[in-house]
């Protein structure tokens, strides 16, 4: 019995106590409800084998005599079968005048009833019992645990989005404060053992960092460090077997979302790496070269989203379309498990955004120019490379350039005066420097089919599986995801775009 309450816990007990009384038992509330049974729960109200009267009225009778005669346990006799009920102790008093409220141990057993089966149910109640309440507390520390788990998954969400007074306030009910600056860590998690890890990364800081199960990635941890701090990544890199950590360059609270970029292409690069721990490498944000001109291309093509007003009240407004639209971008499809929205519902919210812009969502080119003007809109002004000046700035004036492929309106039509700004160039040839020859062919195609791996495969003239391999060496050169989103295909499709505007324009 020890050992059962130990390892079993209810359903064990109640399942020895079923195959010692060769017949039923479970445990009841007085209206006849199933709270736990010896065997399969019945899809109805509390029912015994065929052959057994009715068992919730027998408790319910069993109950008043209880009450009225002041007992501590009660047994019936129905022929072929007796019942027996005891209260359960605990919060109950079983001396109480409401002991009918309390939950009931019933067995039903053969006539007649074995000898010594009622001192073995009156032994048995107070391991029951317990390991009700045992089960009790645990259940209420995994609501409690899954509580602070979606109220810490909010915070970063509030983070990803910019909306950093908010998160501030909702993140002041919980431990430890959002630090700023700070580094964001991706840790893939061997197996099933995300909650270990996140054990081993809170020892290993001292609870300094904000840890978030990833809403996306079943096997992702994202760590919000203090920047500055004890050396915690490379710790669970090397305390966790199989562990891979992806850690970003330092930056602002408020640029939450560029750090968890910046972790999640360096995890790509250490899956790769003996060490299996990985910084970031220094790269300028495309939002910060764009200049002035730059913030007034994305103003004008996200004008019509952001002064969107929606018909209906329960329909989604401008914000929320700029964050779906910002979560679509970042993780494709597993944008419904971040948003906790239907996959039909993502769908509907992307057409409406791309009718209100003018923009064809399917094409890789009005992607990569609505995920630029959205990243440039989440990053403060004061902090944007400035302009050189009208007489050095190719975009001081807006002209009729060429438009990058796939732009359906206006605002859309200036990217390519952006992209040939001298810093957007300088940003260019870094993102490219590390891409030559057959790799460079390689990136071009699989741009060239809207980073499909099919389509690349066949123009490639090799196989799926090649094309794969072909791409997972260049995230290793150019140190940046390309398979698994967030991915770095919009940057480099603007790289592309800016180098060949830059061309056109020198030959035009």
């Amino acid at each position: 019995m020890q050992r059962l309450a130990r390892n079993g816990g209810t359903a064990g007990l109640l399942r020895w106590l079923a195959g010692r009384a060769d017949g039923w038992a479970g445990i009841a509330r007085s209206d006849g409800t199933l709270l736990s049974a010896s065997g399969a729960a019945p899809s109805g109200p509390l029912t015994a084998p065929a052959d057994v009267p009715d068992v919730p009225r027998l408790i319910a009778e069993g109950v008043r005599a209880l009450t009225e005669r002041g007992a501590l346990a009660y047994s019936h006799d129905t022929g072929a079968h007796t019942v027996l009920l005891f209260p359960l102790p605990g919060p109950h008093d079983p001396h109480a005048e409401d002991r009918g409220a309390a939950p009931l141990l019933a067995v039903v057993t053969p006539r007649p009833v074995a000898a010594g089966l009622a001192t073995l149910l009156a032994d048995v109640l107070m391991p029951l019992s317990l390991c009700r309440e045992a089960e009790a507390v645990e259940r209420k520390r995994r609501r409690v645990d899954l509580a602070e788990s979606r109220g810490r998954e909010a915070v970063l969400h509030l983070l990803m989005t910019g909306q950093l007074s908010i998160a501030q306030q909702v993140a002041g009910a919980l431990r430890p404060r959002l630090p700023d600056p700070v580094r964001v860590c991706v840790v893939e998690c061997p197996g099933d053992s995300r909650d270990e890890v996140a054990r081993v990364c809170a020892e290993a800081d001292g609870g300094r960092s904000w840890i978030v199960r990833c809403p996306v990635y079943a096997r992702h941890l994202i760590l919000v460090s203090p920047d500055g701090g004890t050396a915690t990544d490379e710790a669970v890199a090397a305390l966790v077997d199989r562990c891979v950590v992806g850690v970003s360059e330092r930056v602002p609270l408020a640029d939450t979302a560029t750090g968890y970029r910046q972790a999640f292409h360096a995890l790509a690069v250490a899956r790769e790496v003996p060490g299996r721990h990985v910084r970031f490498g220094a790269a300028p944000e495309p939002a910060l070269v764009v200049g002035t001109a730059g913030r007034r291309w994305a103003e004008a093509l996200l004008t019509p989203l952001l002064t969107y007003v929606p018909r209906r009240a329960q329909d989604p407004g401008s914000q929320e379309l700029a964050a779906t639209a910002a979560s679509w971008l970042a993780f494709s499809s597993h944008a419904t498990d971040h948003l906790k929205v239907h996959r039909n519902t993502l769908a509907a919210r992307l057409r409406l955004i791309g009718e209100l812009l003018g923009l064809d969502l399917l094409r890789l080119a009005d992607q990569a120019a609505l995920d630029l003007a959205l990243r440039i809109r989440a990053t403060p002004a004061p902090v944007c490379t400035p302009d050189p000046g009208p007489a050095n700035d190719h975009t001081s004036g807006q002209r009729d350039g060429g438009a990058a492929p796939g732009h359906a309106n206006g605002a859309a039509h200036g990217l390519d005066e952006v992209l040939r700004r001298p810093a957007v160039q300088e940003w260019a040839l870094r993102q490219l420097a590390p891409v030559a020859g057959a790799a460079e062919e390689t990136l071009r195609t699989w741009l060239r089919c809207e980073g499909r791996l099919g389509p690349t495969a066949a123009e490639l003239g090799i196989s799926v599986p090649g094309a794969r391999k072909r791409l997972t060496r260049l995230e290793t050169v150019l140190q940046r995801s390309l398979l698994r989103p967030p991915s770095a295909r919009y940057d480099l499709w603007l790289a592309l775009r800016a180098r060949e505007s830059a061309a056109e324009e020198a030959t035009s």
